[in-house]
């Protein structure tokens, strides 16, 4: 082996790299400590410690009940306080332009949006006032519709987001990306047929958020390493739903103890996934070219003297080196709650409301839904018809099928309509909308089939596991 830890606080850069015990406890220690805030499994059921037969929960899933359980009364108010002032500062910046925001890249990325996403968030806000003051349209703020997405979805999404993003640094910013990215490199490509770096970006989407994923793809397709057919497989494949996301769909349910069979079950689907579509259309007629040509683009070969563990672990000290100060992570966390706050919550209260008001009030859903009953019924799962029509709503919004479905009797429904949903990976009110406005070749039509081929052979896999758990 390669690398040697040592007392010294020098790393010397050669075939045998010294690694301090400093540099890799500062590596190891906040990784750790994420990994077991939004991973480790605690014995943990309806507020209360038991064995582990009982069943269990994350960490970030209890602070989660704990903060709801002490603000329960507040966060509805918190809510639209945070949508309206979304809407009050990208109006004033989309108006009046004033420097300091447009000359602010964070700022500038949160606020000045292009016009759909105002539209959205315009939309947003007035469905939130409307549902909080039950003004004159009771479709909108009955407790079917907007009254469901901000009394019992939109509290949770607050505080999940709030939680997830002042920790998530932990997992993103000292080296678990560098270290896991690279001894899965010589999983990709054999695999999957795609280079080693996919794998970062499955674990940026997974650990941080589905579009952090698109948007590294679509950069690493506009620097040359990605040829177009790997950035569209990336994109539609590997974009994988964050354990944010993953958290709130499965609190909405009410099965939070099934959280890591949850992760379980939708990490299958996803490799199957992965296997399959790439070989089907509309992905298997993309071309396999670059738009740019980059003579740097291979990263897969590890330095010689170096083993792939070694070389994974040098990667993961150096990003730990460049981490950033207490300071700094408390104001990265900040931007990340923020982010998350204003950029999806408004989003979220107009789609999950439009979309619930159509489920309500039109046979829409039920209509695109019946030709999935035969299949739901073959595969024996209960309150078939129920479920139909939560399976095209996710082509939506994420969210929706798990608002829709959270009140079915039966558990075992509720936990496929949960991973069904996660694993269908394209809704247009994020990760599809992005991948429409990058450069990565896929169109409208093209995640449409790309969502419903996720669905059909997502769903049996989703069964049969359900079956075996419950």
């Amino acid at each position: 082996m390669d690398i040697k830890l040592n007392t010294s606080d020098q790393v010397v850069s050669s075939a045998n790299t010294n690694i301090s015990i400093k540099q890799f406890l500062k590596f190891f220690i906040p990784s750790m400590l994420g990994l077991i805030i939004f991973i480790l499994p605690i014995p943990y059921v309806d507020g209360k410690f038991v064995s582990y037969t009982e069943g269990f929960a994350i960490p970030i899933s209890v602070m989660k009940d704990y903060i709801q359980g002490y603000m329960s009364d507040f966060l509805p108010l918190l809510v639209v306080i945070s949508i309206m002032v979304t809407l009050v500062f990208t109006l004033y910046t989309k108006i009046m332009k004033p420097s300091f925001i447009l000359n602010n890249k964070f700022l500038n990325n949160l606020l000045n949006v292009t016009m759909p996403w105002v539209t959205l968030r315009i939309l947003g806000a007035f469905f939130v006032i409307v549902t909080y003051f039950k003004y004159s349209y009771e479709v909108i703020y009955s407790d079917s519709s907007g009254g469901l997405v901000l009394y019992e979805l939109m509290p949770i999404l607050f505080i999940v987001f709030f939680l997830a993003g002042l920790l998530l640094p932990l997992l993103l910013d000292f080296g678990l990306l560098e270290f896991v990215g690279v001894l899965l490199s010589k999983v990709m490509r054999p695999l999957f047929g795609l280079p080693g770096r996919s794998s970062v970006d499955c674990l940026a989407s997974w650990l941080g958020d589905g579009t952090i994923g698109v948007l590294l793809t679509d950069k690493q397709l506009q620097g040359g390493f990605y040829t177009k057919k790997e950035a569209a497989v990336i994109a539609t494949s590997f974009s994988a739903v964050s354990i944010t996301f993953c958290l709130v769909v499965i609190s909405q349910v009410k099965l939070e103890n099934y959280f890591i069979n949850m992760i379980g079950v939708v990490a299958l689907c996803g490799i199957v996934c992965a296997f399959i579509l790439p070989k089907l259309f509309p992905l298997s007629k993309i071309e396999n070219t670059y738009i740019v040509e980059n003579d740097d683009k291979d990263h897969e070969t590890i330095p010689e003297g170096k083993t792939l563990f070694t070389y994974s672990l040098h990667k993961a000290v150096q990003k730990a080196d460049d981490s950033p100060s207490f300071s700094s992570f408390l104001k990265d966390g900040s931007k990340n709650v923020l982010d998350m706050w204003i950029g999806i919550l408004p989003i979220v209260m107009a789609i999950g409301t439009m979309g619930l008001i159509v489920a309500e009030e039109t046979p829409v859903f039920d209509y695109l839904g019946m030709p999935f009953i035969p299949l739901l019924e073959l595969l024996n799962i209960p309150f078939a018809q129920e479920m139909s029509k939560t399976i095209m709503v996710g082509f939506a919004d994420m969210f929706l099928p798990a608002i829709i479905g959270s009140s079915i009797e039966s558990e075992l429904t509720r936990f496929v309509i949960a991973c069904l949903s996660v694993s269908q990976l394209i809704y247009m009110s994020e990760v599809g909308g992005l991948i429409l406005g990058t450069k990565i070749p896929v169109s409208f039509f093209q995640l449409l089939i790309i969502f419903l081929l996720r669905t059909i052979i997502s769903l049996p896999i989703i069964a049969l596991c359900a079956h075996v758990i419950f």
